[in-house]
């Protein structure tokens, strides 16, 4: 082990021990922290949306974003939290035959509600807080324009996007795992997170809020007009724009983000360090 980092191979052992302990944590302390989760997630959802509205070039506002998204995952490592997208990386548990397949099954269905609550309350408090009011309704639009976006992406584009978000999710859960100081851990965490805002890719947690904040704006008869104005936005597209359209997204989405976290980044890394490990002891 080194004084300033952990090596990979520690990392991996203590994703798994934690895999254990969440799994004997009681079902109204795993809901709690899903909550929180989603509600932190939706923070920096919020908060980059409103940084990143009125900047018409598309490589300027995405970055601005990105500097600003990170705060969602800086919030659940440092003060707690049950992120579906996070708890991907406890298949490596199941991979070293630790916890029982149902039993975490059970735990990612439940955190994956809890997350969509938690970030669904953001999106209401923020509709009725004025702020998509900014701009002269000019935040509001923007937030129909995402939500929209996102509503009506076709699923296999989608479902890469979400292996890709996933990837390099995890690989900041990593890395923050790695550090051991919180100015490393926030290091860690801000650049994977920046290069994932940047690219657009699909993050389930993340669009449990953008989506329903959109349907929420869509009921405001000045943001839809101003969606128009600027967007030209017509309301067949809109009709689009429904708990069906979240659904839509949600489903190859998840999925992605599973193959993403479990797959690409768990199962390799496992393969890689833990399976090694596990074998000599």
């Amino acid at each position: 082990m080194n004084a300033h980092y952990l090596k990979i191979q520690h990392i991996i052992e203590q994703q798994i021990l934690a895999a254990q302990r969440k799994l004997i944590n009681k079902l109204p302390r795993i809901i709690m922290l899903g909550v929180m989760a989603g509600f932190f997630v939706a923070f920096g959802a919020e908060s980059s949306s409103i940084a990143m509205h009125g900047i018409a070039d598309v490589g300027t506002a995405r970055t601005l974003a990105g500097v600003v998204f990170p705060i969602g995952l800086m919030l659940i490592i440092f003060l707690g939290g049950e992120l579906f997208t996070g708890d991907c990386l406890m298949a490596m548990a199941i991979y070293s035959k630790k916890i029982p397949c149902l039993l975490y099954l059970r735990n990612l269905v439940v955190v994956f509600i809890s997350n969509f609550f938690g970030s669904c309350l953001m999106a209401w408090m923020i509709n009725n807080s004025g702020q998509l009011g900014y701009s002269g309704g000019g935040a509001g639009a923007f937030t129909i324009k995402v939500a929209l976006g996102k509503a009506t992406i076709d699923p296999v584009p989608a479902f890469i996007s979400a292996i890709l978000c996933n990837i390099l999710v995890c690989l900041a859960i990593f890395m923050a795992a790695a550090a051991t100081d919180i100015a490393g851990k926030c290091l860690a965490i801000f650049f994977p997170i920046l290069v994932f805002v940047i690219s657009g890719f699909e993050h389930c947690v993340a669009n449990m809020y953008y989506i329903p904040a959109g349907i929420f704006a869509a009921a405001n008869p000045a943001y839809v007009e101003k969606a128009s104005e600027l967007y030209q936005i017509t309301a067949e597209q809109l009709s689009a724009l429904s708990w069906g359209g979240l659904i839509h997204n949600l489903i190859p989405v998840t999925l992605g983000n599973m193959a993403g976290g479990m797959l690409f980044v768990g199962l390799s890394y496992w393969y890689m360090y833990g399976k090694e490990r596990q074998t000599a002891n």
